[in-house]
């Protein structure tokens, strides 16, 4: 068994296993949130709850209590939610090792970015990741935390500086998956760090026969909130990889804030829905996200290749054996290469117009391919090949 054999399957594992944790617990999350705005004061309720809600769901009916702070017995059966986050992030850390950290020169580094080894470049990431969470952290225990809309500007202003430099160290690919990967150890360690320690140091004053304190609970509310709506631009930045328009952008950290403003505008839309808000309180969150979404349209728009000379068939194959034939081949002579990813060859005129659409997408729209940029495809041979695909149509 070779070394690739088994790094594929490790990642597929890895990732089936991301998917099925992190459904879960985008999930739950959604669903507390949605719980919580759906509460509602009723004529009899027990002392000391906030709030009851009734549901439907699969033929049955629930009827749910929140406590103001807690009751004063807890069951013994009390069920907690956490290992759907802390498993997000081990799979989804263990998904960066073996894509991006065990294959840095192909996935993280762009010598056209910044010249980096691989353990430079690893050793940036990890930090990193550490780095914005204490910042972070700090300024929600920080008299900023007090203010919601203040604190919101601060962290999405962390948000990008963080984009701005990992567009400036990584290759496109590397770079908007870390900013998922930063966003995402925020919202986990919220919940490892924060949540989780908050409500077992609530249960045990409870056990104590202590009034527990409701300082533990608003800061365990307001890290859930936060979570809330990062998910959404979070989902996007990790299925980035796969949409060259965004990760190879010259000026992709922008992007990323149009994806932040437009995911939290939708987030605020549905969760003011599930609060029952009229829509006169959130309309603004429509209009504010589709121009979001027209500003990157604009962005993304893709460059046109009319007229100029012909460019001969010789010279697309030339610039294509010399920068993609390498890993889309028969045989790929690239290390760690055993068939051509997605079983795609670029050989031949034939297999470029066969393919066209994806080398337009990934090799000229963008510098996506080739990975890195290691063979050092310049600007010009991606015009000529552009120029090429287009005088086939």
């Amino acid at each position: 068994m070779t070394l690739a054999f088994a790094m594929d399957w490790l990642n597929l594992l890895f990732r089936w296993a991301h998917l099925i944790v992190g459904i879960a617990w985008i999930g739950t999350s959604f669903y507390f949130i949605a719980l919580d705005l759906s509460l509602r004061k009723r004529e009899k309720m027990k002392k000391g709850v906030f709030g009851t809600a009734w549901e439907v769901h699969g033929g049955g009916f629930y009827h749910v209590e929140k406590y103001t702070v807690a009751p004063k017995e807890l069951p013994d059966d009390l069920i907690w939610y956490k290992w759907e986050a802390y498993l997000t992030w081990v799979t989804g850390f263990a998904l960066l090792v073996v894509q991006y950290y065990f294959n840095a020169s192909a996935y993280l580094i762009d010598p056209s970015v910044l010249e980096l080894t691989a353990g430079e470049a690893i050793l940036i990431s990890v930090a990193s990741l550490v780095l914005g969470w204490l910042i972070y952290d700090r300024l929600c225990r920080s008299p900023i935390g007090n203010n919601t809309l203040l604190l919101a500007v601060c962290v999405f202003a962390l948000i990008m500086a963080a984009t701005y430099m990992f567009t400036h160290v990584y290759s496109g690919r590397g770079a908007l998956i870390h900013v998922g990967a930063f966003m995402g150890t925020i919202m986990a360690v919220n919940v490892f760090g924060v949540i989780i320690p908050n409500q077992k140091k609530i249960v045990a004053s409870l056990m104590k026969g202590e009034a527990p304190d409701p300082a533990l609970g608003a800061m365990g509310k307001q890290r859930s909130i936060h979570n809330n709506y990062l998910t959404l631009p979070v989902l996007l930045m990790m299925v980035s990889n796969h949409y060259p328009m965004l990760t190879g952008h010259p000026q992709s950290w922008l992007l990323v804030a149009l994806v932040l403003v437009i995911g939290g505008m939708v987030r605020h839309l549905l969760n003011r829905h599930d609060a029952g808000d009229s829509f006169a309180k959130f309309w603004w969150t429509l209009p504010g996200a589709a121009a979001g979404l027209v500003l990157a349209l604009i962005m993304t728009a893709p460059r046109d290749f009319i007229g100029g000379d012909v460019v001969a068939d010789a010279t697309a194959v030339q610039i294509t054996q010399l920068h993609c034939a390498a890993c889309h081949a028969q045989n790929p002579t690239y290390d760690g290469f055993e068939e051509a990813p997605k079983n795609i060859h670029l050989e031949t005129a034939e297999d470029l117009r066969r393919y066209a659409d994806l080398v337009m997408a990934q090799a000229v729209q963008s510098d996506a391919m080739p990975l890195g940029n290691e063979s050092g495809m310049s600007d010009e041979e991606r015009v000529l090949l552009g120029t090429w695909l287009a005088q086939q149509d």
